[in-house]
């Protein structure tokens, strides 16, 4: 089976009044239900790409994501389940049901309880499409089936056949979050070594991955790196290619050695190290998604990969105590381009941080954009910032900063060197041009590694990031007793004084990347201030992604059967299935207590 052909595909119900007999009920809603059908199908089609932006075979335009709808109205049970027939066979990961008037709701309702669903109701006045949504709505409550529920808040006409922007967006939202949800079906999360200097985050969950996400969870011993670069096996072609590049972009770009004298590497020994982390990359890669090359020289198992769509390397400490660290490695493949040209970014955390390397890929799957992998490392108060500086904070930074670092395995995406409209961006991959990539090596430094965490060496990437851009950072924790947990905080990567830069880098690693994040602030809770924020994040990781994505973040977390335990969004913007609102007044409690009913999907 060729498994890149069986991409995720949302599937489109039309229902249907059911009547026929003298007025023909049935009959005069025919074409206008299909209209709704054929209105939502091209909407997705427009607007959600997988993530690797791949078009699909029913449009002539480049798309996304994959539609299928209904070869005829659903009117009752039998007509449910040739739908339902259809869909088994389409790799349908979602559906959405539209009508624009009565329908009989348990009759006609999808069954399947490993569907996302949602249903829209059209709001108009000659038939009473909210008495379905309502219908159909209390049906799946009942049955245990979490439904979404989508009406716009404006009456249209009967023969309308736009979509309001409410009610888009709704569909988008739900579009995007069961994309991501059926992506991850199936794949796998990938451990290269084991658990990074006692990091909670780096114990992988098995129950935790095939439960809520529907993913395997696969080892590798680090130890097959070494095999692998001993034996040759790797696509030596590439490697030779990939070389070229290194030395073109990265080496040349090769900043000082900080380390003390006698533990500086000769040139000689620098040489090997560059060599060595750019056949751990591919390795790396490999072991992730496999690569037919390696059949072709005799490696017929090790051609396969094992099918992942993140990974997560261990590094510290017994493999850097005496190879080259990850940190290379982990920034090309978090990065949307290297020796191969522009391409998906791959999500990869390091110290194997499985709980983050989570985080990176939900936020991945929902904007097809590269993830930072970051310390959450200090918290800067304006006094604190004058008192050091002699300078003040400004603009968006004024209320206090949090330094986001890490030793050098960010995405170099993260520079802000793609531009929008004059803005800086990050952006899917497909709308990166060769300049911008160019820009972004050009302002990434590479320095040896401090061999005062890293014995083994390796080399660093160090920017700063080009703000003002609209960032989410967000973290996925395991309580014991509880569960998974989601914390979502928006901000901005923001520009900070270079003196105020200078001054507080050299008080840390100045060698490794930097970005200022400033959070959204509400006044109340988390987001009182900027400290309070820092002072609530659950783990020493954070995921963060270019825009405002929270609202998504959230409708994605219910259907996972997730709650979210800390964010700072305006409550009115959340879009959860309708079940939600049975269990109490507080939406952040009727997310717990939800989620606690419900349980995952997968169990």
């Amino acid at each position: 089976m060729n498994l890149k052909s069986q991409k995720p595909r949302i599937g489109i119900r039309p229902v249907i009044d059911a009547r026929r007999g003298y007025l023909n009920v049935r009959g005069s809603l025919e074409e206008q239900t299909m209209n709704m059908a054929s209105s939502a199908k091209k909407l997705f089609e427009e607007n959600l790409r997988y993530s690797n932006g791949e078009s699909v075979k029913v449009v002539i335009s480049p798309t996304t994501v994959e539609c299928v709808v209904a070869d005829r109205c659903i009117g009752g049970v039998k007509e449910a389940a040739m739908a339902a027939e259809k869909f088994s066979v389409n790799n349908v990961c979602a559906v959405v049901s539209v009508t624009p008037c009565w329908c009989y709701g348990a009759e006609t309702i999808d069954m399947d309880p490993l569907m996302p669903k949602a249903i829209w109701g059209f709001n108009g006045t000659e038939r009473p499409g909210a008495v379905y949504l309502a219908s159909a709505l209390a049906g799946h409550n009942q049955k245990g089936l979490p439904a979404f529920g989508i009406y716009g808040r404006d009456v249209q006409d009967m023969g309308d056949r736009s979509i309001p922007e409410d009610v888009r967006e709704k569909l988008l939202r739900f579009g995007r979050a069961a994309v991501a949800v059926g992506q991850m079906r199936g794949k796998s999360y990938l451990s290269i070594g084991s658990v990074s200097m006692g990091i909670a985050g780096s114990i992988p969950d098995p129950a935790f991955f095939q439960e809520y996400l529907g993913m395997r969870s696969e080892y590798v011993d680090a130890s097959e790196i070494e095999r692998r670069v001993r034996l040759g096996i790797y696509d030596p072609e590439e490697f030779r290619r990939a070389m070229a590049w290194t030395e073109k972009y990265c080496k040349k770009n090769e900043g000082r050695d900080y380390n003390p004298e006698h533990l500086v590497y000769s040139r000689e020994e620098k040489d090997a190290i560059w060599e060595y982390v750019v056949k751990m990359t591919l390795i790396f890669r490999d072991l992730m998604t496999g690569n037919p090359k390696l059949a072709g020289m005799g490696f017929e198992e090790e051609a396969m990969g094992h099918n992942a769509i993140a990974g997560g390397f261990q590094g510290q400490r017994q493999w850097t105590d005496y190879k080259p660290d990850g940190d290379f490695s982990e920034a090309i493949l978090n990065t949307s381009f290297d020796w191969n040209g522009i391409r998906e970014a791959f999500t990869f955390a390091t110290e194997n941080d499985t709980l983050n390397g989570v985080s990176m890929l939900l936020m991945h799957l929902l904007t097809n954009r590269a993830q930072l992998f970051a310390d959450v490392r200090t918290f800067w108060s304006p006094e604190s910032v004058e008192r050091v500086t002699g300078r003040k904070l400004e603009g968006r930074a004024a209320d206090g900063i949090i330094h986001l670092i890490n030793s050098g395995s960010c995405c170099l995406d993260a520079t802000g060197r793609q531009s929008e409209n004059g803005q800086p961006v990050m952006k899917p991959f497909w709308e990166i041009t060769e300049a911008e990539a160019e820009a972004c090596l050009g302002a990434t430094t590479w320095y040896p590694a401090s061999r005062e965490y890293m014995r083994g060496g390796g080399y660093s990437s160090c920017f700063l990031t080009q703000g003002d851009m609209p960032v989410t950072m967000c973290r996925l924790n395991l309580i014991k007793g509880q569960g998974p947990v989601l914390q979502i905080a928006e901000g901005w990567a923001v520009n900070v004084d270079r003196e105020i830069f200078e001054t507080i880098n050299r008080r840390t690693d100045k060698t490794w990347p930097t970005t200022w994040f400033a959070p959204r602030l509400t006044g109340k809770g988390a987001f009182r201030d900027v400290y309070s924020v820092m002072n609530s994040w659950g783990a020493n990781h954070g995921a963060i992604s270019y825009g405002h994505i929270g609202a998504d973040l959230v409708t994605l977390a219910s259907m996972l059967r997730i709650p979210v335990c800390m964010h700072n969004l305006d409550e009115t913007g959340l879009f959860r299935p309708s079940a939600w609102a049975a269990f109490g007044m507080d939406p952040e409690g009727a997310d717990y207590r939800a989620c606690e009913n419900y349980g995952p999907i997968y169990r």
